[in-house]
């Protein structure tokens, strides 16, 4: 008898700077097809999966190439940069005839559908992928924001937060060798020590509405299946 994945619905946030893979800006395209592939062992779990992905790899509303740049402005810029990597993802999956649909908090009707989440629900129960783009519309809000919040209106039972670094450390381990995982903590340690691998906003949001978190490595193959089906990987974040 096949085993059974550990969730029904998820809600993966993947970050726009892993799709960089060794470039320093853009889309790889060998990241991107692995991350495609990634999906589809995924899929083939049975698991309702709807995606989110930051847009840094092409722009971000507080980097430095926005310095100088009204923050409304630059943020809308940054919405649009994560419907570039939406529409992206599309493309791939639909290569391998994975029915998906994008759904924008911003309106581009021309290249995506209108953010609607009963619409979303259904196209999830219809075993489609679902990507959310444009984080939730509004600026001063980050894509991580925007993946707790999509998670909870989908009624997803665990955010997935899939990164360049395998768990969440106490400092940041690519400029500290020395840096400690840290495999299990609360909402309040998140906020109370400062870890930055997502804004306290999301945090804080996950911590009210009891969303667990997993933060665990994109670029290992197998990771997000494994994941899926229950498998202890990377850090977690709990009441």
């Amino acid at each position: 008898m096949a085993r059974k994945a550990a969730y029904n619905r998820v809600l993966l946030k993947i970050s726009g700077e892993a799709l960089m893979g060794e470039a320093d800006f853009g889309i790889s395209p060998q990241v991107l097809q692995f991350v495609a592939d990634e999906l589809v062992q995924a899929l083939a779990c049975e698991v309702q999966v709807g995606v989110v992905i930051g847009g840094g790899n092409i722009f971000r509303g507080v980097s430095d190439s926005a310095r100088g740049m009204d923050r409304v402005q630059a943020d809308h810029m940054g919405m649009l940069a994560t419907v570039i990597n939406s529409l992206a993802l599309q493309d791939a999956m639909e290569q391998r005839d994975v029915p998906t649909r994008v759904m924008s908090a911003i309106s581009v009707p021309q290249a995506a559908e209108p953010y609607i989440r009963r619409r979303a629900v259904r196209h999830m129960e219809k075993n489609r992928l679902v990507i959310f783009a444009a984080g939730t519309g509004n600026p001063f809000f980050s894509t991580d924001t925007a993946a707790a919040l999509r998670a909870k209106e989908i009624g997803a039972e665990v955010l997935l937060k899939a990164t360049k670094v395998d768990g969440i450390y106490d400092c940041d381990p690519v400029k500290n060798p020395g840096a400690n995982k840290l495999e299990l903590l609360t909402y309040d340690d998140v906020l109370t020590r400062h870890l930055k691998f997502m804004d306290a906003t999301a945090i804080s949001l996950a911590g009210d509405n009891d969303l667990p978190v997993i933060v665990f490595d994109l670029m290992k193959p197998g990771n997000i299946r494994r994941v899926l089906m229950g498998e202890q990987l990377g850090s977690r974040v709990e009441g």
